[in-house]
């Protein structure tokens, strides 16, 4: 069976992958990388039985008729946070100043593709924002997504480097640690789906999957690893509102 899989739930897929072959005898083939990637991936025809993506690009697709309607589960919303190696002290990033504060003492700024992806796209607006573009951004490292650029934060033995990704990215990556989420006035949070193709070629799995990653035998799990519970009427910040718009960001 096959996935395609933001980065944002990449970890997730992995450690259900062994899981779900036990309980049903199907072997998963998963491909992983931004949402923008994996939009245009599924759109050019890649195999694939499942994507899992932003919440908003699954209704954009159910409703073109490339996804089932109602094939859908929620894993939940996932926050965008900095991450930092083992270096002590720890900078603080909880109100707008520490933030500006860290990000220009920063070595090496690494992140995921600020033009694919939604936590880099927002990652550049609020550099922007806080008026250290400049600055920043011969610092900058973009990755291809989130995973990606925290295992080269991972990597990094030079000191003082941060990265920017969403908090999952962060959880599941040896070798560094979750500084914090991004002060209220730059909050990114973005609800991830599961979903089953129109076109797959083994929906019944399919929608086992989906069952198994979006259900209740694995809340715990997707907790533990940064998904939390999608709020009935989430706030939408300015910020976020320009990094999610069609066509602008996707998700790491």
């Amino acid at each position: 069976m096959n996935v395609l899989c933001a980065g944002a739930a990449q970890g997730l897929v992995r450690a259900l992958q062994g899981v779900f072959l036990e309980f049903t005898g199907a072997r998963i083939d998963s491909r992983f990388g931004s949402v923008g990637a994996m939009r245009d991936a599924f759109l050019a025809g890649a195999p694939c039985d499942v994507l899992i993506v932003t919440a908003p690009l699954v209704a954009q697709l159910q409703a073109a008729g490339r996804l089932l309607p109602g094939s859908e589960g929620a894993l939940g919303r996932v926050r965008t946070g900095l991450a930092m190696r083992g270096e002590s002290p720890r900078p603080r990033v909880s109100t707008t100043e520490d933030l500006k504060a860290t990000l220009l003492a920063a070595s090496t700024v690494y992140c995921a593709d600020i033009h694919r992806s939604t936590a880099g796209i927002h990652f550049g607006l609020m550099l922007h924002e806080l008026g250290i573009d400049d600055q920043v951004m011969p610092r900058l490292r973009c990755l291809p997504d989130g995973t990606a650029a925290m295992r080269e934060l991972a990597a990094d033995g030079r000191g003082g480097a941060l990265g920017c990704a969403q908090i999952t990215q962060i959880r599941y990556t040896q070798g560094i640690s979750l500084l914090g989420a991004l002060p209220p006035q730059f909050e990114l949070a973005t609800v991830y789906c599961a979903a089953v193709s129109a076109k797959a070629r083994q929906p019944e799995q399919a929608r086992r999957f989906v069952d198994l990653i979006a259900g209740v035998r694995t809340r715990v799990m997707r907790g533990q690893v940064g998904f939390e519970v999608v709020p009935e009427a989430p706030a939408q910040p300015a910020l976020k509102e320009l990094a999610m718009r069609p066509g602008a960001g996707l998700a790491s």
